[in-house]
């Protein structure tokens, strides 16, 4: 059996790694999965509750048993999660996909739609950092001294207030 650090660097590279026809052998347990995902093993068993994840193989002592495969799916799933996808579309997304290739069409438009939102986010939070970024000028030279340059502090500490 691989040592645990060794383990969960396998499980760390095949996480990250390339989307494609990943190996189905299991070979990853949950606390692996779980130190290279971020997720918490309770998160695991409820991704595989609600139908995220495929049934997961077991050892002969019963314990959870990953594949490259399941940690490829894994891998998607956080990324529309961190985008703001709701668990509900991220669950229609799976059955559309276990439904096979008739689906395509509709998976494209539930992924399209988010894309969409998710530009929309971005463009929302590229505005406020704008804002962010006016108000750091704001603050980028220190206050004056009240030695006759014409600003006191109190008048630029009152300026300050105004503009919140």
């Amino acid at each position: 059996m691989a040592e645990p650090e060794q383990g969960t660097a396998e499980c760390v590279r095949a996480i990250g790694g390339p989307v494609g026809a990943a190996d189905l052998t299991a070979r990853h347990s949950i606390g692996e999965v779980a130190a290279a995902s971020g997720l918490s093993a309770h998160t695991l068993r409820w991704y595989e509750r609600i139908g995220l994840l495929e049934p997961v193989d077991r050892s002969h002592a019963g314990q959870r048993r990953y594949s490259d495969a399941d940690l490829a799916r894994l891998a998607f799933l956080t990324k529309l999660r961190l985008t703001g996808m709701p668990v509900a579309d991220m669950v229609r997304y799976v059955e559309l996909l276990r439904a096979g290739d008739g689906t395509r069409a509709e998976r494209r438009e539930l992924l399209v739609a988010h894309r969409a939102e998710v530009r929309q986010r971005l463009a929302d939070l590229h505005a406020t950092l704008a804002v962010i970024d006016l108000k750091i000028e704001h603050y980028g030279t220190p206050p004056l001294p009240a030695d006759g340059t014409g600003e006191t502090r109190d008048q630029h500490s009152a300026q300050d207030r105004k503009s919140a």
